[in-house]
């Protein structure tokens, strides 16, 4: 599959701090590429270059196979969807989705036919005499996306285009984008801080750090298999553990390690871990099984005591916060949606275990 947008070796330094480190990636034709991380990791400058509006210090851009240093953004292949959207509030909806296509000079004809096909495909059919503010949060974003669908561009850009919407709009937004990319075929590359929207809607994803990029891969990769502590921590939930190795890492690939507080655990080891080394564990708390006598749990797992010291209760993602009976260690357990433990109270005993293969650890940097 050929590349819509590949980036080389691309760098950029402000005021001597780095920004984005020498970033090479490929995104193929036709696919959702996010590119996940904090506030500050770089996310948003490596956009602007992508975009035109900032020049690399270092390296090359190219979109749709040609080079883009030196381009200015109006001449790239490329359109950005902001997120305040900036729709012309004076600019009916037709006038707002038609402004590109006038201002390359295409027929009146032309752009009332392209126009009332977009918004159709946006599901806004008829719409097109309709004020801005007449719309509702997602009625709006979809024009925003139809304004620069219809210059039907090699990428589209979109700067955390759902962070102004209320919760339930996002959640509904999230599906619409999928949907409409997937039956668009344009190449979208996104940039969010919030690992759902991420992990919902891309084909791959980029977690930034600090100017770089510390993995690439599906959602479910970057879930299942995170390679360094900071993806492991920053997507999806964790319990993070500090310990130290009591053996080198086994044939099975899991290591066993203990805290200082005492607690001894086992988990899938990334990397090579020596014993006596320090670690970094992390267990999800879906990946937790809970029951309130310890002859319920899976026998081949080691199982613990803990006491419940909070419920947290958020329907379907509803868990526990416990503390390891002799340790103390601090876990947090997602409940079952069975309503099995829909009684649990504070201040209860329960057992707790997990599949050390559903664990991971890394070698703590020093």
């Amino acid at each position: 599959m050929p590349a819509d947008l590949q980036a080389d070796h691309v760098g950029k330094i402000y005021g001597g701090q780095v920004a984005v480190r020498d970033l090479s990636f490929t995104v193929e034709r036709g696919s959702f590429f996010s590119i996940l991380g904090p506030s500050g990791c770089g996310k948003t400058t490596l956009l602007r270059m992508i975009a035109g509006f900032l020049a690399p210090d270092s390296g090359q851009i190219h979109i749709g196979g040609q080079p883009m240093n030196g381009v200015p953004p109006n001449r790239r292949p490329v359109n950005m969807v902001f997120q305040h959207l900036a729709l012309f509030p004076m600019m009916s909806v037709g006038e707002n989705v038609g402004y590109g296509l006038a201002r390359r000079g295409v027929a009146k004809a032309e752009i009332a036919k392209k126009v009332g096909d977009m918004l159709a495909r946006v599901s806004l059919p008829g719409m097109e005499k309709k004020r801005v503010d007449q719309l509702s949060g997602g009625q709006r974003q979809r024009v925003a996306i139809a304004r620069s669908l219809v210059l039907e561009p090699t990428l589209l850009l979109l700067d955390e285009p759902l962070g102004a919407l209320d919760l339930k709009l996002r959640e509904h937004m999230k599906v619409e984008l999928k949907q409409l990319q997937a039956a668009f075929g344009t190449t979208f590359v996104y940039i969010t801080h919030d690992q759902s929207e991420a992990l919902v809607l891309s084909d791959h994803v980029a977690v930034m750090n600090a100017g770089s990029f510390e993995q690439v891969g599906t959602p479910q990769a970057l879930y299942y298999q995170p390679q360094t502590p900071f993806v492991a921590g920053f997507v999806g939930s964790n319990n993070r553990i500090a310990a130290k190795a009591s053996a080198a890492s086994a044939s099975d690939g899991l290591a066993s390690f203990v805290t200082d507080q005492g607690l001894t655990m086992r988990a899938r080891a990334v990397g090579a871990i020596a014993a006596g080394q320090k670690i970094e564990a992390f267990v999800r708390p879906e990946a937790v099984s809970l029951a309130r006598v310890a002859s319920e749990l899976p026998a081949d797992h080691p199982a613990h005591t803990g006491q419940v010291e909070s419920i947290l209760f958020d329907g379907a993602n509803s868990a526990a916060l416990l503390r390891e009976t002799a340790s103390r260690t601090e876990f947090r357990i997602a409940l079952p949606q069975t309503g099995r433990f829909a009684d649990l109270k504070i201040g209860e005993t329960v057992s707790f275990s997990f599949d050390p293969q559903q664990a991971v650890c890394f070698a703590a940097k020093a």
